[in-house]
């Protein structure tokens, strides 16, 4: 049975205004983005026949806050929540690469591989929505977000298709600390898939906390109910506007 409509005020049927068969392209800088930021919207999308790409940017193996992350780890982490989700084409690009370990000084390279890298970027997912990082406090969403608007700023662009709906999302840390004040206009409903979110969130065990830190389970969930009680759901996902053009 496919899921009650999320975007109140839209086609019956339609999700974001898109149809069965178009595509989305979800853009992260970590393996884990793609699901911690917004895989109950995800998993509505695929739900209506939305196809959806995923394209993460950076995985590197290197001590991290709170433990270690270890790139084959993440990698076989990421496949399982996107097969979870119903992700089409994925790719993690910068695996254990030089450029991983610091974005911000490789972003020509960086909006080069959102426009036109292999298997999965805006040449060659050609979507007409794309999903980045809305900033946030991490160096490296940062960079993947200044990359991506860039990627897709107005003007003509032979070959790249300029996707009508451009949004960001935030992970649960930047809920926490800098977007909890930050407009973010589109609340979509998930509560249809709040089973498919906590079982792609589970994917990732090496990269969740324990309770009360924001990327604990418990507080994912607490801050996906707060959004959902501001549009009378039981859970949303919200997200940041930079386009969104409707014929």
């Amino acid at each position: 049975m496919a899921p009650s409509n999320p975007f109140h005020g839209q086609e019956e049927g339609s999700v974001f205004g898109l149809l069965p068969g178009d595509r989305a392209l979800v853009v992260g800088a970590h393996p884990d983005d793609e699901t911690v930021g917004m895989a109950g919207t995800i998993a509505v999308m695929t739900g209506y026949g939305i196809q959806v790409d995923v394209l993460s940017v950076i995985c590197v193996t290197t001590p991290m806050y709170g433990g270690h992350s270890d790139s084959r780890t993440r990698l076989d982490e990421f496949h399982e929540a996107c097969d979870v989700l119903g992700v089409d084409r994925r790719r993690v690009a910068w695996l254990d690469d030089r450029r991983a370990a610091s974005p911000s000084t490789h972003l020509s390279e960086l909006v080069a591989l959102i426009e036109t890298g292999e298997d999965v970027s805006l040449a060659a997912s050609r979507p007409a929505a794309l999903f980045i990082p809305a900033g946030g406090h991490h160096q490296d969403h940062q960079a993947v977000h200044l990359a991506a608007l860039a990627a897709v700023r107005p003007g003509p662009r032979p070959g790249r298709p300029l996707p009508r709906l451009v949004l960001g999302y935030d992970g649960p840390e930047d809920r926490a600390w800098l977007a909890g004040c930050a407009p973010r206009p589109v609340l979509i409903d998930i509560t249809s898939a709040l089973q498919a979110k906590a079982k792609a969130l589970a994917c990732y065990q090496s990269q969740l906390r324990d309770d009360p830190h924001p990327r604990s389970i418990e507080k994912i969930q607490a801050q996906d109910c707060a959004a959902g009680a501001e549009i009378g759901a039981h859970a949303a996902e919200r997200f940041a506007v930079y386009r969104m053009a409707f014929s």
